[in-house]
């Protein structure tokens, strides 16, 4: 395909077997051309993790996608070791480090509370994407152009009302576009959540 874009899922999710979530939305991805995906907690149980292969991993993807449940306001703790390791002086800013220059950053993040936690007068105080700021500005540090989130709101009780089948056709459709590079990424840039760019359009009001 022409322009195809090559994908990078980093998944975090410390009891995979019991995710309700995020272990289908990793297991949905399988098979869609273009995106490589990548289990960190099954592949360093050891939090050990191998600075070089997952810089190469980097280097060969045009665009990287964190895939996890919101733990206390951020993210699952090997997912910032993974940062914290990976994303060093020389490679991925500072002096030499522009190794992620024009490349994707977009989170997939599932909260527990309703949308309307999410908000200056909601329980949590703070919208969605505020308090992913920090990974906002990881992006912006390393050259990469950050994505609104993809966010499935209120997954404690996601597959109980039959939400989940339609977050994971919108986080489906997101890859696809991702990798085919054909959307309209500019005008996605100030949205709160990219969540109705990819829903179904048979199914928007």
């Amino acid at each position: 395909m022409l322009n195809q874009k090559s994908v990078l899922i980093l998944y975090a999710h410390p009891s995979s077997h019991r995710s309700e979530i995020n272990a289908p939305l990793f297991k949905a991805a399988e098979g869609i051309d273009g995106v490589t995906r990548v289990d960190l907690y099954r592949d360093y149980p050891d939090f050990r993790i191998d600075v070089e292969r997952e810089q190469q991993r980097l280097r060969d993807h045009d665009v990287v996608v964190f895939l996890f449940p919101l733990f206390w306001y951020s993210t699952p703790s090997i997912l910032k070791e993974w940062q914290d390791l990976v994303l060093e002086y020389g490679f991925a800013y500072g002096q030499g480090g522009n190794a992620l220059h024009g490349k994707r950053l977009v989170c997939a993040v599932s909260a527990g509370g309703a949308q309307s936690a999410y908000q200056e007068q909601g329980y949590n105080h703070f919208s969605i994407r505020e308090l992913l700021r920090p990974l906002e500005q990881t992006a912006r540090l390393t050259g990469m152009q950050y994505l609104p989130p993809l966010v499935l709101f209120g997954a404690r009780t996601a597959v109980e009302e039959l939400r989940l089948q339609q977050h994971t056709e919108r986080w489906k459709r997101m890859l696809t576009s991702l990798v085919r590079d054909d959307s309209d990424w500019p005008a996605m840039l100030p949205l709160e959540t990219c969540n109705a760019c990819f829903d179904d359009a048979e199914a928007r009001p």
